[in-house]
């Protein structure tokens, strides 16, 4: 009966079947296609008092009546006032004619940056006049009426792009340096980077974003975490470094494929590159490895990437962190220029040079070189000097210019020592120019690289800085590096183990069976991704089974697993085989827009030692509201208490 009923309605159109719509009705198509217009181009001044906005208005403009509102950019003899908004500059003509005093009162006296809101009519500007450096320089509004919504008070600096300001001046006054040009822009490309992502993965490869807690619990390795406070004595969460171990969860709960542009938050001292609270694209997907993940990174930056750069080229090209650091001194090697490491070991094994000899018969022991092109013409005596400093300091090892192709040794006691044929076999393999000079020094193959890596870079920077054009700064050159150690030994204790990465990365499947023999020797499914000398990206394929899992805490790493109770149990509930990766957000913004500093790229950013200060937060918390955290303070007194004010107090700290 029921069944009959259905389909009787099924056919009288009155029901329609579970998943299915009806057809369109042609103004419902109509009516389509007027809103996907509509997304395709954004509509400015949609929901607000304006018709347009400042940067809009072109001769196509011409005769017609216009509402605009923004701020006062600049005025000229009180007959021309520039406006600005967010979309651009456009100028006004302040109405002469008595009729208008009152809106020439308010336009004439209102202080620059003061916002305003003004209604006329699109004119041409006067032949001879246009400015073609302007977008809307062909025209000019004509005014009829004008509003002072908001007078301004005299501003610590000028909101112009070429006016200097230092950078604490910028972060303390913060919402008035997101005004200017050049933050507009990089926050506004930032968030369209943001968008086409979201699209590339959910839209077109079905992924799920989902947000995570920022309250978890402590967890162990990797950086210090910043600890939050619970009415609960002697119990406090952590802000998470990552959402790692929430995204592996989710894999065990079957959404195969998460994403989110998450928060993540370090206590750990701030840099150009970092900050206390930052910004990744957090991904994970079940089923996957290495090359899955890395063709799914290529696929989302090649759509995100902007139009008006050169368009990124996949596939990615890879190296092994073996090979990038002996060839590059580091694991995120800028590949955009050459000077590249090069053992020259075999050259001076039947050398009588004592000191090179002495280290030729340690294990490990190497000889390496780099070559600086027209070193003899770029760099200076002080600067050689600088560097055999920095090696002896540092490194505590010699660094020696070896001049193969002109007579100057400045004070090279080896270049006096080589005989022709290594001085022919040195040519043969770092082919110098006439003008180069080489860099040796001798030492333990890691410590060696390491040095001459840093020194490649600052040889670069002095190169630049004196005129020779070394990085091309409009090229992109990305880069995978692969196959890197699951452990270090750790610092302050040499004989114990350290993740490399993190206690979830899965080991390489060819060196399993050395976990249990010789785990220092165990390579990860660890991958980073590396964009002109720096780390963009990293991530992993994890480890989805609780035995090994518990293994590699307990047995190698000595942590208490107790800590990670929750994910060893989701572990052992048939968790899939899965991996992620998470891509610095701040930091890649920071390489595309060509700024200094990631605080460039980041509205609300931290100073250089991690303060806020436009709110001049950290900030004391009164004893009384501590209480019911069951936390007491130790306060500084009040001659400590004045110094740290003084000391905390803006200044330069970049």
């Amino acid at each position: 009966m029921y069944l009959r009923r259905a389909l009787k309605l099924l056919s009288s159109g009155l029901l329609t079947p579970v998943g299915k719509t009806p057809p369109p009705t042609c103004a419902a198509l109509r009516r389509g296609l007027v809103l996907s217009a509509r997304r395709r181009t954004p509509e400015l001044s949609s929901f607000v008092a304006r018709t347009n906005t400042c940067g809009e208005l072109r001769s196509s403009h011409l005769g017609q009546e216009v509402t605009l509102c923004g701020w006062i950019q600049y005025r000229r003899q009180n007959i021309f006032l520039v406006l600005r908004d967010f979309h651009g500059l456009v100028q006004v003509i302040i109405p002469q004619d008595e009729s208008a005093a009152s809106v020439r009162k308010i336009l004439c006296e209102a202080p620059v940056e003061s916002v305003v809101q003004v209604s006329g009519t699109v004119i041409s500007r006067p032949p001879g006049q246009e400015n073609p450096k302007m977008p809307t320089g062909e025209i000019e509004v004509k005014v009829k009426t004008a509003e002072l919504l908001n007078s301004c008070k005299k501003l610590p600096f000028e909101i112009k792009d070429f006016v200097k300001k230092t950078e604490n001046l910028r972060l303390q006054y913060r919402y008035l340096d997101l005004r200017s040009f050049q933050m507009q822009q990089n926050l506004r490309l930032r968030s369209q980077m943001v968008m086409k992502m979201r699209e590339y993965l959910c839209n077109l490869h079905g992924f799920v974003d989902i947000e995570t807690p920022t309250l978890f619990k402590k967890t162990p390795g990797g950086a210090k975490e910043f600890v939050v406070p619970s009415r609960e004595p002697g119990k406090f969460y952590s802000l998470p470094q990552s959402p790692q171990q929430f995204k592996q969860l989710l894999m065990v709960g079957g959404l195969d494929r998460y994403f989110q542009v998450a928060r993540c938050y370090r206590d750990e001292g701030s840099r150009p590159d970092r900050q206390p609270e930052f910004t990744q694209i957090d991904i994970e997907m079940s089923f996957v490895d290495q090359t899955g993940i890395q063709r799914l990174i290529e696929g989302l930056l090649q759509y995100a990437w902007p139009k008006d750069k050169d368009p990124v080229a996949v596939p990615f090209p890879s190296m092994t962190f073996a090979e990038a650091l002996s060839t590059y001194g580091t694991d995120k090697p800028d590949t955009r220029f050459g000077m590249k490491i090069i053992d020259i070991s075999d050259v001076f094994r039947n050398t009588k040079i004592g000191i090179l000899q002495d280290v030729l018969n340690k294990p490990q022991g190497t000889i390496k070189a780099i070559c600086i092109p027209e070193g003899t013409k770029y760099l200076k005596r002080k600067d050689i000097e600088t560097i055999r400093k920095f090696a002896a300091e540092q490194f505590n090892q010699e660094v020696l210019p070896v001049f193969l192709k002109t007579n100057s040794n400045w004070n090279s006691p080896v270049a006096k020592s080589i005989m022709e044929e290594q001085t022919l076999e040195l040519i043969r393999l770092l082919e110098p120019q006439e003008e180069d000079v080489i860099l040796l020094t001798a030492g333990e193959h890691t410590k060696t690289c390491s040095l001459l890596g840093k020194l490649r870079l600052e040889c670069a920077d002095l190169l630049e800085a004196r005129g020779m054009v070394l990085r091309d700064p409009a090229l992109f050159s990305f880069l995978w590096v692969v196959d890197f150690p699951l452990f270090l030994p750790k610092e302050e204790s040499p004989g114990e183990l350290e993740s490399a990465h993190h206690p979830f990365t899965a080991p390489h499947p060819s060196d399993i069976h050395l976990l249990y023999s010789a785990p220092e020797k165990v390579r990860s499914q660890h991958y980073d991704l590396v964009l002109n000398g720096s780390e963009i990206g990293g991530g992993s394929i994890r480890i989805h089974s609780a035995e090994l899992q518990h293994y590699v805490l307990a047995a190698i790493l000595k942590e208490d697993v107790k800590m990670l109770s929750h994910l060893l149990q989701a572990l052992d509930c048939g968790a899939p085989p899965h991996g992620g990766i998470a891509l610095g957000l701040d930091r890649l913004m920071c390489l595309v827009t060509g700024a200094a500093s990631i605080r460039d790229v980041i509205a609300f950013p931290k100073s250089f030692r991690g303060h806020d200060l436009m709110s001049n937060a950290p900030d004391h918390i009164p004893a009384e509201e501590l209480e019911i955290y069951h936390i007491q303070v130790s306060r500084p007194t009040d001659s400590a208490a004045k110094k740290d004010s003084v000391t905390h107090s803006p200044q330069p700290e970049c």
